[in-house]
């Protein structure tokens, strides 16, 4: 499950999984003491409670916690600790998808940042056709669906709510892209084609958890090696 809240990677595992302590910046248990500028680069926490984790997400609603690179929280049970985190949200579910032609990725530009398309699911819809009705609709291209990637989970806040948006990801195929242009309503501002080089050095202009998609496709299916992990879960 990649979860990021704030933009911030969450990773959940299990006590009983291999950890390397000596990737971490900072270790700490459930009763340790700390304030947020105490959380800075990779971070781990040992022992996880439903109590920490209510802690924790307060913190980082009213902070931004800009030097946290990433929190690994270690728990006795992993599934009742996710369960616990998703019921402090209001769960929405979206598709969407990184699309491929010779080589190149299809990167879009909205809000200030470079994104890949997607968009909520209708009530009941399948989230591969809703995937690739969104891109369709925001690209303005035709597509066919390919295989799947890992799904994404981001938090944000709306109307006073706090969202947990789960994002199915798929690879599409590009048929025809002669009609291209951005979806001026969805606030796209551009649609370009990246090669993998070029999608790479924009990630930095992203979001992490579209960064974490992006490579997984570059490294694990297209056979490109990141050339920066800085950004990567």
């Amino acid at each position: 499950m990649n979860v990021f809240i704030n933009d911030i990677p969450l990773i959940i595992k299990k006590n009983s999984e291999k950890v390397y302590k000596h990737k971490y910046d900072l270790i700490l248990n459930p009763e340790d003491e700390f304030i947020s500028k105490d959380l800075i680069g990779d971070v781990l926490v040992r022992d996880v409670t439903d109590v920490f984790v209510d802690r924790l997400l307060r913190l980082m609603e009213v902070k931004k916690l800009k030097k946290l690179k990433s929190l690994t929280l270690l728990a006795r049970k992993k599934k009742r600790l996710i369960l616990h985190l998703k019921d402090q949200f209001r769960i929405v579910k979206a598709a969407g998808g990184l699309v491929v032609k010779d080589g190149q990725v299809l990167m879009i530009f909205r809000l200030g940042k470079w994104d890949l398309p997607k968009g909520k699911l209708k009530k009941e819809e399948d989230p591969a056709l809703g995937a690739l009705r969104e891109v369709e609709e925001e690209c303005n291209i035709k597509i066919e669906l390919g295989e799947d990637l890992p799904s994404t989970w981001h938090s944000y806040a709306y109307n006073g709510n706090k969202i947990l948006k789960k994002t199915n990801w798929y690879i599409m195929r590009c048929l025809d892209d002669t009609l291209m242009k951005p979806q001026a309503e969805e606030y796209i501002e551009e649609v370009r084609w990246m090669s993998p080089q070029e999608a790479l050095k924009v990630l930095d202009e992203s979001y992490a958890s579209i960064a974490l998609v992006v490579r997984h496709y570059l490294s694990e299916v297209a056979g490109q090696a990141p050339a920066s992990q800085e950004s990567a879960n």
